[in-house]
């Protein structure tokens, strides 16, 4: 079992370029897992945990309702944004300037075999960080990410997630609002779930801009801990 993780700063990169270097890195992944059964290897597979940062685009996953896009292509023009169909769980969601979004490319046979847990635990390390900061984050029953007064008519989403896995292997992520333009929820049905309001973590603080990079490195703090994992960076 190798749970060294290799940590990868992208920086602001374009959504699909992206997504097509997670698909190759997912690839080779479970092309060696393939290699390993087939001819009897003990080859040890990687790990990585992406950090990026996107232009505005809306991304509509596998199970979502394409409706929950509320403007016409001529207005994501307008707006600079761009829009994928993909292949990760979930419904639509944002990306954009001032959030963190993060892909672990995990062999969960080096961790543990349970989507579940894996999910439980992505949200447990943005809880954490957060309450680094004095904020109360919750998970709400039935809805994937991480959430503040839940169960209230305040209830607000700070982070979505969505992920895809094969044969244990994972890709996509979190998407955290740090100091994100909340505006371009405006323009879709988050999550598809409606009448439930988006926050970033700027807004919740009362701050202009809150460090990115300090988030980063909590959040990687508590992955490290959670996970069981040792970090090499690239």
């Amino acid at each position: 079992m190798n749970k060294e993780v290799e940590v990868q700063y992208l920086g602001v990169k374009d959504y699909k370029d992206t997504w097509d270097y997670q698909e190759q890195l997912f690839k080779n992944t479970l092309d060696l897992k393939i290699k390993n059964r087939r001819e009897e290897l003990d080859i040890p597979t990687k790990n990585y945990f992406i950090f990026v940062e996107h232009p505005h685009v809306y991304t509509l996953g596998k199970s979502g309702d394409a409706s929950n896009l509320l403007i016409s292509d001529e207005e994501l023009k307008a707006r600079n944004a761009t829009y994928y169909k993909i292949n990760r769980g979930g419904d639509i969601t944002y990306h954009g300037p001032g959030q963190i979004v993060g892909y672990p490319i995990l062999d969960l046979d080096n961790f543990f075999t349970d989507i579940h847990k894996y999910l439980r635990l992505l949200e447990e390390m943005v809880i954490l960080t957060l309450a680094e900061y004095g904020l109360k984050a919750e998970r709400s029953p039935g809805e994937t990410g991480v959430w503040l007064d839940v169960g209230t008519p305040f209830a607000r989403k700070i982070c979505a997630m969505g992920v895809r896995a094969s044969r244990w292997v994972t890709m996509h992520g979190f998407a955290l609002n740090v100091n994100a333009d909340l505006g371009y929820f405006d323009n879709i049905v988050p999550c598809g779930i409606k009448d439930k309001a988006v926050t970033s973590l700027n807004v919740e603080l009362g701050r202009k801009e809150v460090d990115m990079v300090e988030i980063q490195q909590k959040l990687l703090k508590h992955f490290t801990n959670l996970f069981e994992a040792t970090i090499s960076k690239s």
